[in-house]
């Protein structure tokens, strides 16, 4: 976890728009209606992604994993997550909904998971009918884009910002699944802040309710400490990575964020950190990372050190 001195005055991260209450109670009011739900989560952040409220609310409905920008996140922890949560019963996909790898299995997988439901209702004299299932996650994880794939088509309106896709809207995949998409919806407290570092390194929580500044030096201090060869490999730095400020200021060196007289500029070089990161510049990138004990299973102890 992080400690004091690795805060740095972090305001507390919470962001939880009106609208996202009332997703929540769409979803609340909805899921009878689909036989599976398909929870979405960064790859990059599997668990600092996973919305405890959503979990609540779905219980006991079958659960479908899907570790979507799994091109921006760490092949081998992206692997390990896989298994862990094949351990807990929970098949887990991992896609990237830009390009389509992994969508094939995962509708398979939805298919898969609602014929108990789409069986028995057959059994009983109804008619036989698609798959239904509800797509749940967080904002900015990628539910247009995967659903724009699945479907072949734009079908929801796609942009790279925290809760852009709004109401409730049925979408048809072929003539085997119906899908359900659903807002964007965070929980309203965050009571790990590191987990809301997470989401606001990664664009889930709007960039205008946090000091950027002081996220973007705990971002590089992450990415220093676990992934320090694509800090050299993308901005060409050489010798000793250095720390907090003064590795900002040398990035921002690198890249000419300069002003007149020299100076850095430094909210120029701090957004060209964030955006490599969220596009996959500085290559693959995970930031949650599973237990080293197979015997230790608290939340805490899934949380990578910064």
């Amino acid at each position: 976890m992080i400690d004091n001195d690795n805060i740095i005055d972090i305001p507390s991260l919470q962001w939880y728009p009106g609208h996202m209450r009332k997703a929540e109670r769409l979803v609340r009011e909805n899921l009878k209606l689909v036989d599976v739900v398909v929870e979405l989560l960064d790859a990059r952040i599997p668990l600092s992604s996973a919305n405890p409220v959503l979990r609540e609310i779905i219980c006991g409905k079958p659960r479908l994993v899907v570790l979507n920008k799994a091109d921006l996140a760490d092949t081998a922890a992206t692997h390990m997550w896989v298994k862990y949560f094949m351990q807990q019963g929970i098949k887990a996909v991992p896609v990237d909904a830009v390009k389509g790898r992994g969508v094939k299995e995962l509708v398979q997988e939805i298919a898969k998971l609602a014929k108990p439901k789409t069986d028995k209702l057959v059994q009983h004299g109804a008619k036989s009918r698609a798959a239904r299932c509800m797509i749940l996650g967080i904002p900015n994880v990628g539910k247009s884009s995967l659903i724009n794939r699945l479907s072949g088509g734009a079908r929801t309106k796609v942009e790279n910002r925290p809760g852009v896709t709004r109401s409730k809207q049925w979408i048809r995949i072929g003539t085997s699944i119906e899908l359900l998409d659903m807002p964007g919806i965070l929980w309203p407290k965050f009571e790990d802040q590191q987990a809301a570092l997470h989401l606001a390194f990664t664009g889930a929580i709007n960039d205008r309710v946090y000091d950027v500044g002081r996220v973007v030096l705990l971002l590089l201090k992450a990415i220093r400490t676990r992934y320090p060869s694509s800090l050299y490999e993308r901005y060409h730095l050489t010798g000793e990575l250095p720390q907090d400020t003064i590795l900002l200021e040398e990035i921002g060196k690198k890249r000419g964020c300069l002003r007149t007289g020299g100076e850095i500029d430094y909210e120029k070089a701090e957004q060209i950190i964030l955006t490599d990161f969220r596009s996959g510049r500085l290559g693959r990138i995970t930031l949650d990372f599973l237990p080293e004990s197979p015997s230790d299973t608290s939340d805490e102890s899934f949380r990578n050190t910064l």
